[in-house]
């Protein structure tokens, strides 16, 4: 029964890492999509490749999810599976409608909830949890508004003389460069958590021996995560596309690389110190402050709206559905 259940586990983290990548894949592709720097086709393709590149370039992301967060070794495979069911649910939930929600909080919040239900407060490391994933849940979209608004209007600054059609021409290719940038950091930072709780569970159900002071990411665990996320990406994210690109503000060259760099510079210095940010409220943030620093009525707050309820209910909805899910799952015999 441990085999079916790790197998099971391992098979929803796949499915959770393939959704992630389609989900997400708006975040780095929306821009060029919707300025017609690449054609839909020519940028999931573009995406796929980055995103998995990025994923094979680090690890501290993983280690906090993998160890950081829920101490692995006081909580078993059925309160991994439930926290991955959880994402899962939420992913395609938001998915359907449209909303740029976080994969990453929805993972962090069916871990919370099954964890404890499963063993109370013990498993949750709280000084890691507020460190890396709370003040960062509410910094990053101030942060990513601040840097996109200050990109934004530093490049008004220096190009207000060219005619806009020139700068149009010229930002095509700056744009592409922000953009395959913001994949390979995304790639970096996502991959990163399905990697953390596909080892997770090979510890728990006995294939690896390791602790938190000696975690590490299999070698074939990162390829495996970094493929799927890759081929999740080339699937598409078409109605997240379209929020991202283009019901937010209308992108041109110029503010979608500015959205891009402003959020793909915060997501790698995230990644370095091991932070499983919300890549999802920090690009659409910086593209909030793109459009505040051109005009701050071409901002639509209705959609802004809708964007911030889903970032709101993320992780408390995810924790009660791990619970209602757990209460099922833990019937299976251990």
């Amino acid at each position: 029964m441990t085999l079916f259940l790790l197998i099971s586990v391992i098979i929803v983290a796949l499915a959770f890492d393939y959704i992630n990548g389609f989900h997400d894949c708006a975040n780095s592709i929306a821009s060029v999509v919707s300025t017609k720097v690449l054609s839909p086709r020519q940028a999931v393709l573009f995406g796929a490749v980055l995103e998995g590149t990025g994923a094979l370039l680090g690890v501290n992301v993983a280690k906090t999810i993998g160890a950081g967060i829920i101490a692995s070794d006081t909580i078993t495979l059925q309160v991994i599976l439930c926290a991955l069911l959880t994402a899962v649910i939420w992913n395609l939930i938001t998915w359907w409608f449209g909303l740029p929600s976080s994969s990453s909080h929805a993972l962090i919040g069916g871990l919370l909830g099954s964890a404890f239900i499963h063993a109370g407060l013990d498993p949750i490391n709280f000084f890691i949890l507020f460190e890396k994933v709370i003040i960062p849940m509410f910094a990053s979209p101030v942060v990513g508004f601040t840097v996109g608004f200050l990109v934004m209007c530093s490049f008004l600054r220096l190009f207000y003389k060219m005619k806009p059609d020139i700068i149009n021409i010229r930002f095509k290719r700056i744009q592409l460069f922000a953009s395959g940038l913001m994949a390979l950091s995304h790639g970096l930072n996502d991959a990163q958590k399905t990697m953390g709780v596909i080892t997770m569970a090979l510890v728990t159900g006995g294939v690896l021996t390791m602790d938190a002071s000696n975690f590490y990411i299999p070698v074939y665990v990162k390829v495996t995560c970094a493929i799927t996320m890759a081929l999740g990406t080339m699937s598409g994210g078409w109605k997240i596309i379209k929020t991202m690109g283009s019901k937010i503000i209308k992108l041109k060259p110029i503010s979608g690389a500015a959205a891009d760099f402003s959020a793909s510079f915060i997501v790698l210095l995230a990644s370095i110190f091991g932070i499983p940010l919300s890549t999802t409220h920090v690009v659409s943030t910086a593209i909030m402050g793109v459009g505040t620093a051109i005009k701050g009525s071409s901002v639509r707050t209705n959609i802004i709206g809708n964007i911030i309820t889903a970032w709101v209910l993320t992780i408390p909805c995810c924790i009660i559905m791990a619970l209602i899910i757990y209460s099922v799952l833990k019937h299976i015999p251990h």
